[in-house]
């Protein structure tokens, strides 16, 4: 079994003229956001053995902010191609990067990570499942954290709509 974490990165200063999209910081309310999914991630046993970052400013920050408490802090690759990313494009790099990974967060960008998450999703069974693939379609909010689990041996074998939406869970909900 392989599990895919899909973390947005937390709450951003606005966008403007004056900087650039991809050195936007985060704002105070994610800088509070991250460390505190974090500490879900690590009480409810969510710890990837490998991240794939986004090279903006605002996902350094998250993913540094959420992952600087853990025990072992997990490889952590920053990627050029995550910026602004599409489902396709992270699929393609979880089947070329992720190696032999058990567990792999992406720590990205909307639209891309809701898409990814709509993509690789299958058909809900559970109800949890179907909740959290309700909440997922209504909005994927900054410090949203989407978690997948595939019956799979190898990141290559990752295919559309296999994956059980395990968890989703927003900042506003811990």
């Amino acid at each position: 079994m392989k599990r895919l974490l899909l973390l947005r990165h937390a709450k951003a200063v606005p966008g403007g003229t004056k900087i650039d999209d991809h050195g936007r910081a985060l704002a105070e309310r994610g800088r509070s956001d991250a460390p505190k999914i974090g500490r879900y991630m690590r009480k409810r046993n969510l710890v990837p053995n490998l991240v794939l970052c986004s090279t903006s400013k605002r996902t350094i920050e998250t993913a540094e902010l959420a992952f600087a408490d853990f025990p072992e802090r997990p490889d952590l690759e920053f990627l050029d191609a995550l910026y602004l990313a599409e489902p396709e494009a992270i699929v393609s790099l979880l089947r070329q990067r992720a190696r032999d990974a058990k567990s792999v967060c992406v720590v990205g960008h909307n639209p891309g990570l809701e898409a990814s998450a709509a993509l690789l999703a299958r058909d809900p069974i559970a109800r949890k499942e179907k909740d959290a693939f309700d909440a997922i379609e209504e909005k994927f909010p900054t410090g949203a954290l989407a978690v997948l689990d595939f019956e799979i041996r190898r990141w290559r074998e990752l295919e559309p709509r296999s994956g059980a939406l395990v968890e989703f869970v927003r900042p506003r909900d811990l």
